[in-house]
């Protein structure tokens, strides 16, 4: 059986190009595994980009391996210009001889993207693990899709994390959905929110990063990777792989800021709020005799009850009887001047 081979060139889904040996290092590499059950979380796209901020930190050589059948992580590369991350050809059925050789060839992290479906080979890929990441939408479905990944990642006793991909900005369902997910596992202290550049950028090869660098997208992406070496890190005892700058900001990157010009003593009251009554005005206490007291003094009212206001809009209005003649001066329904006129012979 042929040893597997990192691909640097333009080739087809199973074609085999000239072999790159990086030159050889001597510590442990690391496998970065990307799986969920449900289909469009967002594995692909997160693998490649994952990757690449890996090499850009300078963590590698770092390698991709696609055990999706779809190959999408490979078309993906292929369209790539830049050499790195490289790709490695393998199937599910040698990446135990596949991940030794890469190994022994001087790779420092694997990164392996996954099909949707559960099945067999992926509890064989999810052993190999040194870190589970696992994309999820923040929708009904996607959460309970979660349980078989979980599942697979707790019998080979491997750390998961969780990744909020493609969430809307202020929505509720994503804060709901990250505690949600906190009861099976850790949950990233990064969201990964909605945006079209994350998709377009991966049409010609690249990242995010790599063709909107000033944008949010590629900071989110940043400090994502940002946790994934510091998690590594603490997970392998790896002092080589340790980010230069500990994730800090993590700690309060999920609160929201108040505004820095408004400040607040307490909570801030809304600009509207309805009148209460704040004192209970006792009723005028009855006469000795029981007689019955006639009074035109309207009774105490708190502000705002009591709508009527000024003379009563029914004071002004004049008696009308019907029957009066005043109904009867012109004929009933027109007017005298709507009557027919008969001067210029006309009849009916």
């Amino acid at each position: 059986m042929p040893r597997p081979v990192f691909r640097t060139g333009k080739a087809g889904r199973y074609a085999v190009s000239e072999s790159f040996m990086p030159p050889p290092r001597t510590d442990r590499m690391h496998v970065l595994v990307l799986a969920s059950q449900k289909g469009g979380s967002g594995k692909t796209t997160l693998s490649g980009h994952l990757a690449v901020e890996a090499d850009k930190a300078g963590i590698g050589p770092v390698a991709l391996i696609d055990t999706d059948p779809q190959g999408s992580l490979a078309q993906w590369w292929n369209a790539r210009e830049a050499p790195t991350p490289h790709f490695a050809q393998v199937g599910v059925l040698d990446l135990d001889e596949a991940l030794d050789h890469l190994e022994k060839s001087g790779v420092k992290l694997v990164v392996i993207d996954t099909p949707p479906a559960i099945t067999e080979s992926i509890t064989h890929v999810v052993a190999h693990a040194d870190l589970v990441v696992v994309p999820t939408r923040p929708s009904p479905h996607d959460l309970r899709a979660v349980g078989a990944t979980v599942d697979i990642a707790e019998k080979h006793d491997k750390p998961l994390v969780f990744v909020m991909n493609g969430a809307t900005a202020r929505a509720r369902i994503t804060g709901e959905a990250a505690v949600a997910l906190s009861q099976h596992g850790t949950v990233a202290p990064v969201t990964l929110h909605h945006r079209v550049d994350f998709a377009a950028s991966m049409t010609d090869g690249r990242t995010v990063s790599e063709a909107a660098p000033k944008s949010q997208s590629a900071k989110e992406i940043c400090d994502l990777w940002l946790y994934v070496q510091d998690r590594l890190s603490r997970l392998t005892n790896d002092e080589k792989i340790v980010p230069e700058k500990r994730p800090k900001h993590f700690a309060v990157s999920a609160l929201t800021a108040s505004d820095a010009d408004v400040e607040y003593d307490e909570a801030p009251e809304p600009d509207w709020a309805p009148q209460v009554m704040t004192q209970n005005l006792p009723l005028p206490p009855l006469p000795a005799n029981d007689a019955v007291v006639v009074t035109t003094e309207k009774p105490p009212f708190p502000d705002g009850i009591d709508r009527r206001s000024g003379t009563d809009r029914r004071a002004g209005l004049q008696p009308h009887h019907f029957g009066s003649g005043e109904r009867r001066v012109h004929s009933f329904g027109r007017r005298a001047t709507d009557r027919p006129s008969f001067d210029n012979g006309g009849g009916r």
